[in-house]
């Protein structure tokens, strides 16, 4: 995402139990805030400071970067470690607000256990790292990713706003973009693959050849770059169906990599070749429209290269 004016005044003032507080003046983001304060450290001292919980904001504890900072709000920076919060485990936090929280998930690590599952999850880390600051915070799923899928997906930190994103869900997100590794050479620039889309009783999707049979799903793909055996797509949602995008590449002969389920057959990635690098929406609660964007993995250029 890109950052804002981080510029702010205010001089530092001493506040209780060795730390120094600073006005904010402008708007901007937190950690361009705290690099022009701390002009004595250096960029990775700074963000070190943030990780270890040194920093709160009007009295709560901020480790996001790009917090949002507004005139009038106090900064303040202890001279102590602070009890370090545990490492998120396959999950990083892009963007933290009192409503949301944005993250870019790792392939592997499940958005949500269901209730027989007990291991790690990104709804159990950020459960637990929202109640660091009020142990009466929780966290509310707006929408999932599968389990070998990585990239930027959003939490609710209330359930209204939760509700309100489910319910404007194609009004409110302006942008969802994934890149996929997919097998075959796909020699269409572009195309867009439309259908209806069903659950078989072994709860896999699949493509209905009748009108109207199911939930209608639109995909946009557009090739990137196709080798004799593989292509890497940009691939954009115009409806958020489940395995929307596994179901269409199979529908049009290049299934995802490594998706046994709906007919690959490499597994050169030891993973899905699925990610969302894009989300973009409005703000439920201030209107502003933000947008989230994530590199290509490695993983998948690399297998390009071969």
């Amino acid at each position: 995402m890109a950052g804002r004016d981080g510029r702010a005044g205010g001089a530092a003032k001493p506040a209780g139990g060795g730390s120094r507080s600073y006005a904010v003046q402008e708007a901007g983001e937190l950690l361009p805030f705290l690099l022009a304060k701390l002009s004595g450290q250096g960029r990775n001292a700074v963000k070190a400071i943030l990780a270890r919980g040194q920093v709160s904001v009007d009295g709560v504890s901020v480790t996001a970067y790009n917090h949002p900072l507004r005139p009038g709000a106090t900064v303040s920076v202890s001279r102590e470690k602070i009890e370090e919060a545990p490492p998120l485990i396959g999950l990083s936090i892009l963007y933290e607000d009192d409503d949301l929280i944005v993250v870019a998930k790792e392939a592997g690590l499940l958005s949500i256990a269901s209730p027989q599952e007990t291991e790690l999850t990104a709804y159990r880390q950020l459960t637990e790292h929202v109640r660091r600051t009020d142990p009466r915070s929780r966290i509310f799923v707006v929408h999932r990713l599968d389990r070998d899928t990585s990239g930027v997906m959003m939490f609710a930190k209330r359930e209204e706003v939760q509700q309100s994103l489910q319910n404007n869900w194609q009004e409110a997100v302006t942008e969802r973009t994934y890149v996929a590794l997919v097998e075959g050479r796909v020699t269409r620039a572009e195309g867009t693959v439309s259908s209806w889309l069903k659950e078989s009783k072994t709860l896999k999707m699949y493509s209905s050849p009748y009108p109207n049979d199911g939930q209608h799903a639109v995909t946009h793909y557009k090739t990137l770059e196709a080798k004799s055996q593989l292509s890497l797509l940009e691939v954009k949602l115009e409806t958020g169906r489940k395995n929307q995008i596994r179901v269409h590449m199979q529908d049009i002969g290049h299934p995802v990599v490594g998706d046994k389920k709906y007919g690959a057959r490499t597994k050169l990635l030891g993973r899905l070749g699925l990610h969302a690098r894009v989300l973009a929406f409005v703000h439920p609660t201030s209107g502003e429209g933000l947008r989230f964007e994530t590199d290509i993995p490695k993983a998948f250029l690399n297998a390009l290269k071969d």
